[in-house]
């Protein structure tokens, strides 16, 4: 095991997260602190725009909960830290674009993590299961994540069974946006993130709290939440200077230059 399990680069306005504890980059309960810190640190810094998220190596990208830990006494319901397992799962307040950029084997928890991901990108020889209920217990983050994701009847059948399935079965199912030759995963993740990073940062954090808290509301409770602007990330994108660069720069046939502001 690495002394340094998760490994980050700041590339301009981008964060690359890489999780690297050899062999399969599993996560103990002291890893996934690490991963809260980093991904915290993250959501507070204003010059960092997006994240990315893989793993080290071209074989796992992260198969969840480290077993080696349990059998040692970890307990399920240990301290994970502040965001939860893997730092992402719980992290309040995360109005960033997560790029997970799926390496290899996605498994259990690390299958978890990566749906916690805004988009997903996977390698052509990734693949993915839910295998908790083999040893008779539940994927609990994905039993309320998957469905929503992917048509009902197919995550049901992927969390009673445990079964494997590709990265072109996951494409399919658009469980992941592309699938990519290995060796061009970190270059499409790091082009995707590129872009974002260019885009208007107080519109992703609008859309990322509305789509948050809005999963539970009805439709017109929520529209009305937006309209009376009660969603805090909006009522500060309306009166940013963003806005008004946005509709100076249309007027001006230009493109804008967003401050986050």
């Amino acid at each position: 095991m690495t002394d340094t399990p998760i490994r980050t680069a700041r590339r301009g306005a981008v964060l690359e997260v890489t999780l690297d504890r050899p062999k399969a980059n599993a996560i103990d309960a002291a890893t996934s602190r690490i991963m809260g810190e980093v991904f915290t640190e993250f959501r507070d810094d204003p010059d960092l725009r997006v994240a990315i998220l893989t793993g080290a190596g071209e074989k796992f990208f992260c198969p969840g909960w480290d077993l080696k830990a349990a059998a040692a006494g970890e307990a399920p319901d240990t301290d994970y830290g502040v965001g939860g397992f893997g730092g992402l799962q719980e992290l309040r307040g995360l109005n960033k674009p997560v790029i997970a950029a799926v390496n290899g084997i996605c498994c259990g928890g690390g299958l978890e993590i990566a749906l916690c991901a805004d988009m997903i990108l996977a390698a052509d020889h990734a693949t993915f299961a839910l295998p908790e209920i083999r040893s008779g217990t539940v994927a609990d983050a994905a039993s309320l994540k998957l469905p929503k994701r992917i048509p009902y009847h197919i995550a049901m059948e992927l969390l009673f069974t445990g079964r494997w399935f590709d990265a072109a079965e996951a494409a399919h199912w658009g469980l992941v946006n592309r699938v990519m030759p290995a060796g061009e995963l970190m270059d499409a993740a790091r082009a995707m993130a590129d872009d974002l990073a260019a885009g208007p940062p107080l519109v992703f954090a609008a859309i990322k709290e509305i789509v948050r808290e809005a999963e539970a509301m009805r439709f017109h409770d929520a529209l009305n939440r937006i309209t009376r602007s009660q969603f805090e990330t909006v009522e500060r994108l309306y009166r940013s200077e963003d806005q008004k660069e946005g509709a100076r720069a249309f007027a001006e046939k230009r493109d804008p230059v967003w401050k986050g502001k």
